[in-house]
């Protein structure tokens, strides 16, 4: 294979990432804040009073503004230092589990975040515990650090003995007076002492730079602070782990980073050495064996579809991460889930919604494809027909509903609109016939209780369908596969219910995990399955 050395350059700067964390942790801001010293934004959204706060720029759906949260994932582009980064951002409410692990699918490293009051929390444990599955490096910033909050060196502790993982603390956390005041990064042997600005953080924060062994450094932070940042280092280095890049990349050691996204002290540190130290794009398993990035030849997977980014257009953005080869406008794929050719006459990157249109795209970047309804969450593109990308499984639901159009006039709307929200994997929706043209009532399934309030807000606002829901008492969802007879005899006892996902595919809900419980052990001529086949 004659390797392009240019695309092995670019291959070398791109940085592919997701920030993952429990909800409050901070997440929105410190995304908002890498963009603002990438130099992507100008002025960050925190102005001096809340009411007059702009909404963070990766979050751009209007329930996500309402009420403060993210639910949908966003596809951030930047540049910093000569690396191009691209930042995956992802829902910071639990009921978008699966959004989530998406994402993680098409990043090649991740940000945890914590709040260092708090520690790991249930939703940082479970997204770790994907991260551990994918053995994806795992970088570890501790935020809110302008609050009184845990010692760090217990923080670092607590973290260590919940996710068995060691940590190596790469910046160290200053205080002086009870304040936060910079950071010391171990690496580069330099002091960080930040000014707090007047304007809340929505610039970067002026900084003054100094060496550990530079005489004037007691003054500089205070010779109170300076004895315990010395005596901390001391302590780091003889007991803590020493840092091992091979440790990092296979997942197994956490480089830590203390920082306070709201007023930006730490974040420029943590994004120097971060893009140093993530890896680049790396190669994936495939049908034909391992992809490598530097092959030249084209090939990437959707991960997200999302339909009304424009709501004015009505358009629908499949967005495909590139694993290998390069991208250009007119470039001609193969659909290998269907076999079609496609030409790839477009396509766009995104900061939130601002999009602008793409020459070139390479490994590790994402890019935006226009969509008429032909692609699914999962789908190869790719020169070679015969190679495709391991299928992303999918979430079993723990909530279902009928759906009911509050106007029956308006049925045909609704049905659009599930057709396309289950497209996009932003809701699952399932039929008591194999067609849903036979089904009167459709029923949904969400991961979480807020998957249902965004499925309504959506069919109202986006489609003029608007809905309403009859909860389903019964939650243990499991695939069937076997003769269509004998599913059906299995589905006629009490407290079962026999449906349909989008595809045909049977599935039978029961009501209780006794019932499952009685299911899998005795019925032994069907096989059921947690996620569909």
């Amino acid at each position: 294979m004659n390797i392009d050395p240019v695309l092995l350059e670019t291959i070398r700067t791109r940085r592919t990432f997701a920030i993952i964390s429990h909800p409050d942790a901070g997440k929105t801001t410190l995304t908002e804040k890498l963009l603002l010293y990438g130099g992507a934004i100008h002025l960050a959204g925190t102005v001096k009073a809340r009411r007059q706060q702009r909404h963070a720029t990766s979050d751009w759906m209007q329930m996500e503004q309402e009420r403060g949260i993210s639910v949908t994932s966003s596809v951030m582009q930047f540049g910093y230092e000569g690396y191009q980064i691209n930042l995956l951002d992802t829902p910071g409410h639990e009921d978008f589990s699966e959004d989530t692990y998406r994402v993680l699918i098409a990043a090649d490293s991740a940000v945890m975040l914590l709040d260092n009051r708090k520690g790991v929390e249930e939703r940082t444990r479970q997204l770790f515990a994907v991260c551990k599955r994918r053995r994806i490096p795992i970088f570890t910033v501790v935020n809110k650090c302008d609050r009184v909050g845990e010692d760090p060196l217990k923080l670092i502790g607590d973290v260590e003995a919940d996710l068995g993982i060691d940590c190596h603390p790469i910046t160290w956390p200053i205080h002086a007076d009870g304040a936060f005041i910079g950071v010391y990064d171990r690496r580069r042997r330099l002091i960080y002492r930040f000014e707090r600005g007047e304007d809340h953080g929505a610039s970067e924060a002026d900084v003054r730079v100094a060496s550990l062994e530079d005489p004037s450094v007691a003054d500089l932070i205070g010779a109170e602070a300076h004895e315990r940042l010395v005596h901390d280092i001391a302590l780091l280095d003889a007991a803590g782990h020493p840092f091992s890049h091979e440790a990092m990349l296979a997942g197994t050691l956490s480089p830590v980073f203390f920082a306070s996204a709201l007023t930006n002290f730490g974040v420029e540190p943590f994004l120097k050495e971060f893009v140093e130290l993530a890896p680049p794009p790396t190669a994936r398993e495939a049908s034909t064996g391992l992809v490598d990035p530097a092959d030249p030849s084209f090939a990437g997977f959707v991960f997200k579809i999302q339909a009304n980014m424009d709501p004015r257009h009505r358009d629908r953005v499949a967005f495909v991460r590139v694993c290998s080869g390069k991208f250009e406008p007119g470039l001609q794929v193969t659909h290998v889930r269907t076999g079609k050719t496609l030409r790839l006459s477009s396509a766009q990157q995104f900061l939130a919604r601002e999009r602008s249109a793409v020459e070139e795209a390479w490994p590790g970047d994402v890019i935006g494809v226009m969509d008429r309804g032909t692609l699914r969450i999962g789908d190869t593109l790719a020169a070679d027909a015969t190679l495709e990308f391991s299928g992303i499984p999918r979430f079993a639901p723990e909530h279902f509903a009928r759906v009911i159009a509050t106007d029956p006039l308006k049925r045909k709307q609704m049905d659009a609109g599930l057709r396309q929200l289950t497209e996009e994997g932003a809701a699952q929706v399932f039929y008591t016939s194999g067609t849903d043209t036979l089904s009167p009532t459709p029923i949904v399934g969400a991961v979480g209780q807020l998957q249902f309030d965004v499925m309504m807000h959506r069919l109202e606002h986006e489609y003029g369908a608007p809905c309403r829901l009859e909860k389903i008492s019964a939650r243990y969802p499991r695939w069937v596969v076997g003769a269509a007879d004998e599913i059906e005899r299995i589905s006629r006892d009490r407290g079962r219910m026999l449906l349909y996902d989008a595809k045909g595919h049977p599935l039978i809900l029961f009501e209780d995990s006794w019932g499952l419980r009685w299911a899998l052990e005795r019925e032994t001529v069907v096989t059921f399955h947690e996620v569909a086949p």
